[in-house]
């Protein structure tokens, strides 16, 4: 990581090195340039006769297409500046995306690595109890059920990639059908009180909400919404989960009790690969895709995705989707 660095720091010293060397050679030449025109005017001058009849009209003459040449060269070399500068300035911003979408790849795997091997060496871990051991019913099918969760684990964690691929590659082609969001929440909320039991998460849902959408991507975007606050929330804090409906408009809030999201953080979150804090830290969890993925998936169901602050801390993820006709 420090070689890789240090070879970053040693390009952008040539490139600005070569830069700087541009522009000083472009001045050079003006100033060259301007002094020959002054020597040519002065050599003219010299080469007129006071006495001639129209002396003074030629004389005249010699220092307007002076300042003509000193005006052309300068227009010249502006424009020469500013196309350097802004092909400079392009070619500054295209290398930084680059670098940084390389180091957001770069943590990104490395996060990917975290995610996998834990449920892996649990679910290893677990089978290898069962193999090994004679237990009781109930350590077995406590053993069994860790290690269906940490399955579902993996799972959710290949669909998110699975679909932001697809999505990145505008392959993915999402049904529309009226779902239930009631029931929806519910079955996301239920889900993660079977697999975190020790996490409190309190709900406030509203009857027979619909909307129209794909109903895995819907489910999809909720269960990131609800894994995040856990993961980012001290275990010992509270989860709450509204939903309700107003005027045919749908509002889901996700609220958790963590450190917060910083105002200049907020806007940078639903973007892929994007962490807060160091994502290369063995501690950190996640892939940066669950926001994204949210994000994208609001957006095609016409909705929206915000965050603001939760007090005294903490935050709020909200989600804004259309309704559609109540069925009962």
């Amino acid at each position: 990581m420090q070689s890789k660095t240090k070879k970053i720091r040693y390009i952008f010293f040539i490139y600005w090195f070569l830069l700087a060397y541009i522009v000083a050679a472009l001045v050079w030449w003006f100033i060259e340039l301007n002094r020959q025109n002054e020597q040519m005017t002065i050599f003219e001058l010299q080469q007129l006769q006071p006495g001639q009849q129209q002396y003074y009209q030629q004389v005249k003459d010699i220092q307007q297409i002076q300042k003509r040449k000193t005006a052309q060269y300068i227009g010249e070399g502006v424009t020469f500046f500013i196309l350097i500068a802004a092909g400079a300035a392009f070619v500054f911003r295209a290398v930084r995306k680059q670098l940084k979408i390389s180091q957001q790849q770069q943590n990104f795997m490395m996060a990917l690595t975290h995610e996998l091997k834990t449920p892996i060496a649990v679910t290893k871990l677990n089978l290898e109890t069962l193999q090994k051991r004679k237990l009781e019913e109930s350590q077995q099918q406590r053993i069994i059920q860790n290690t269906i969760q940490e399955a579902n684990r993996l799972n959710s964690l290949c669909n998110n990639m699975l679909l932001s691929s697809q999505i990145e590659a505008n392959n993915f082609l999402i049904s529309n059908e009226d779902i239930n969001l009631s029931e929806l929440t519910i079955g996301c909320v239920q889900d993660f009180v079977t697999r975190y039991p020790q996490r409190i998460i309190q709900t406030t849902i509203q009857e027979q909400v619909y909307t129209d959408g794909d109903q895995l991507l819907l489910q999809m975007a909720v269960n990131n919404l609800i894994e995040n606050a856990i993961k980012y929330s001290p275990k010992e804090s509270i989860i709450t989960v509204v939903l309700a409906e107003d005027k045919n408009a749908i509002t889901l809030h996700v609220k958790d009790e963590g450190k917060g999201i910083a105002d200049e953080e907020k806007k940078n979150v639903f973007v892929k690969f994007y962490r807060i804090g160091n994502a290369a830290t063995k501690a950190a969890k996640g892939t940066g895709l669950g926001l994204f993925l949210t994000k994208r998936i609001l957006q095609q169901h016409n909705g929206n995705i915000s965050v603001t602050d939760n007090y005294p801390t903490g935050s709020i993820f909200t989600i804004t989707l259309n309704s559609s006709a109540q069925k009962n």
